[in-house]
């Protein structure tokens, strides 16, 4: 018998039905493959599921708050057993967009300007602020959510409203807006596992355009790139795994724009749904859906 993996999926994040969706096709595939598995909310009862099922492995199937952030990996290591992904301050730190833009730009990764704002209703100055440090349109965007949860392309006219409209969030990211191509890649450990292109059929690739079927965004792999720009984004790509100390698989959201890469930012928990983007690079790699969460277990149980 394989040994017994709990998965933790669902939340109470914005990303809670493709935190589902995931649990759910990674439950399916080891659950094929031999495993015994038992899936888990983040609730009260997670202490108890744990010590009851006793399980080998956990397989962190969380997005967004609470799931990606810091929160529910600081709630695991207490219990002594190998989960997926980045740990403690890997995640809370890639999550925070704030911070990891910082940590790019002292370390030379090209990414949008950017300032943070809090919410206030006056809003006198506050385009005369992004006229004099960034220019319309610009991208407003919560710092820490992912999925493109609540992010919008802002002009002169709407930016007021827009902000009305998410004025729950202490601060919000004023971020340079950035056209071209949406390119993402996936580092495995610290391998350069690949590149895929994204063409949405929306304004850019929001949270419908990642996750619904309709949308109808066209994936492009191989990306069709110079050997040089390839190399030169993924370098880039697993130079931020580094630098964040992630573990496991991240994948990195870019722009490419007039012969220039911008990283957005970097996923430390992508989506194992089947419209998530790491499992069909993978493919294109000859690494079948059971061999990369096998990957990613097996990873787990590296950490010391």
């Amino acid at each position: 018998m394989k040994k017994k993996v709990l998965i933790i999926s669902g939340g109470i994040s914005k990303e809670r039905l493709i935190s589902l969706d995931t649990g759910l096709q990674v439950s399916k595939e080891l659950k094929k493959n031999g495993y015994v598995v038992k899936i888990s909310e983040p609730d009260n009862n997670l202490s108890k599921s744990i010590e009851q099922f006793k399980p080998k492995v956990i397989f962190n199937a969380l997005h967004g708050q609470f799931g990606e952030d810091g929160f529910i990996q600081t709630i695991l290591e207490r219990f002594k057993i190998p989960y997926t992904h980045s740990g403690v301050i890997p995640s809370s730190i890639a999550m925070d967009k704030e911070i990891s833009k910082k940590i790019f730009i002292k370390n030379k990764i090209n990414t949008p300007k950017f300032f943070t704002y809090s919410y206030d209703k006056k809003n006198s100055e506050l385009i005369k602020k992004i006229q004099k440090k960034l220019s319309f349109p610009v991208i407003v965007k919560p710092l820490n959510e992912g999925s493109s949860v609540n992010v919008y392309i802002c002009n002169k006219k709407n930016i007021i409203k827009t902000l009305n409209l998410i004025k729950n969030y202490k601060k919000v990211m004023i971020e340079e807006f950035i056209g071209g191509r949406e390119i993402q890649v996936a580092i495995m450990g610290n391998k350069k596992l690949g590149a895929i292109e994204l063409k949405p059929k929306r304004k850019f690739y929001d949270y419908k355009a990642k996750y619904s079927a309709k949308a109808k965004t066209k994936h492009i792999i191989p990306v069709d790139l110079e050997t040089n720009e390839l190399k030169q984004v993924m370098e880039m790509a697993l130079k931020a795994h580094k630098l964040i100390g992630c573990k496991g698989i991240t994948r990195s959201d870019f722009k490419f724009f007039k012969g220039k890469f911008y990283l957005l930012e970097i996923n430390t928990q992508p989506g194992m749904t089947k419209l998530s983007l790491v499992p069909e690079i993978a493919a294109h790699k000859g690494i079948s859906f059971i061999e990369l969460i096998e990957w990613i277990l097996n990873e787990a149980s590296k950490k010391k």
